[in-house]
């Protein structure tokens, strides 16, 4: 180790020896006290500036057209269309951004590099052009970020009155949902009532927490509007779902909200992949801490009537821990068994 270590103490013992006569020859030439330094090596490191314009412009269109079924998966929600729409249109106007200024940056260092007989051309300012590539992007950006601030604000604004609810709850390191019964309506939470038998918080007090029930997988009904609750119980998290080009932050203390619509099934999807078995997933793409990359949520999305058979099949969150009865305010504990689906041989 002792042998490493020393190695690269006198490697940079040698750059910094390189650097600093670099820079006296630089400052020599720039106080006009030694000529000017014109080597071999200048017409070598223009051609290899050509070389890498060349060979980097192939490998970038290569290697985009390659992976194209990589990062281009299919799309699953109608929001997703939108959102890709907007990220093709952004990437083709960045693109050939990109690709001109990487040509004109080496290409001109490639025709115009110093030579003994040419002298560089004084030109101080041109107020046309400066207005020309000043104004232009800033219509182009003002209009993208236009169309992307509708995008964002039609999916996190009030879902239709039809949206399945869903709370999304996220916490290190595992992803739990809670859905409303036949009230529709999630009952309230309160982070002081988080113990171990109760991770979200369940306020029974709320008669609309009766009949909530948490799955142990999520469920969806396809073509219908799904509205996402998400919060998170103790550090950041993100919920991503990546083929309904879904990504919200799970905030501490900050409840947010996404709603969208899945438009094909788990069959559908395995059969238009391939996969056999293909499921969709919820991600965490919020680095949280060292079981980060566990926190995956398998996500079925069924035709709306396997949902609906789903959804009567599951046993509400009160009738699986009926030892938090005695939470329930006493002149409410009747209506909680009932919604609760309590039987009194289960007391």
């Amino acid at each position: 180790m002792i042998k490493i270590i020393i190695a690269i103490g006198v490697l940079l013992v040698l750059a910094i020896i390189l650097a600093i006569f670099r820079v006296h020859k630089l400052v020599d030439v720039f106080r006009g006290t030694e000529k000017k330094y014109v080597t071999a090596s200048n017409k070598v490191n223009a051609a290899l500036f050509l070389v890498f314009l060349i060979v980097g412009g192939i490998a970038f269109f290569w290697y985009s057209i390659a992976e194209y079924d990589r990062y281009q998966i299919p799309i699953a929600s109608k929001h997703g269309v939108v959102t890709d729409n907007l990220f093709w249109v952004t990437m083709w106007i960045t693109g050939a951004a990109f690709l001109l200024c990487n040509i004109l940056l080496f290409g001109f260092s490639f025709f115009y590099q110093h030579k003994k007989e040419r002298s560089a051309y004084f030109y101080p300012d041109n107020g046309k052009l400066e207005l020309l590539w000043s104004v232009i992007p800033a219509i182009v950006l003002a209009i993208l970020v236009f169309t992307g601030w509708k995008a964002w604000s039609d999916v996190t604004s009030k879902a239709p009155d039809d949206a399945e609810v869903i709370e999304v709850m996220g916490y290190q390191f595992a992803w739990k949902t809670r859905y409303p019964g036949k009230s529709n309506k999630l009952g309230a939470h309160d982070y002081q009532l988080i113990d171990a038998g109760n991770p979200f918080g369940i306020d029974l007090k709320d008669k609309n927490s009766f009949d909530d029930f948490s799955p142990l997988e999520m469920h969806l009904p396809k073509g219908k509007p799904v509205l996402f609750k998400i919060r998170a119980r103790d550090v950041l998290h993100s919920v991503f779902a990546p083929h309904f080009r879904l990504k919200m932050d799970a905030v501490p203390g900050m409840p947010t909200r996404f709603w969208f619509i899945p438009e094909k099934s788990t069959e559908d999807m395995r059969q238009e992949t391939g996969n056999p078995d293909f499921d969709y997933e919820i991600a965490c793409t919020e680095i949280c801490g060292r079981g980060h990359f566990s926190m995956r949520l398998k996500v079925v999305v069924d035709e709306p009537e396997e949902y609906e058979k789903w959804k009567a099949a599951q046993q509400t969150w009160l009738a699986q821990n009926p030892e938090y009865l005695e939470k329930v305010p006493a002149e409410l504990r009747e209506m909680a068994k009932i919604a609760a689906g309590i039987q009194e041989d289960e007391q």
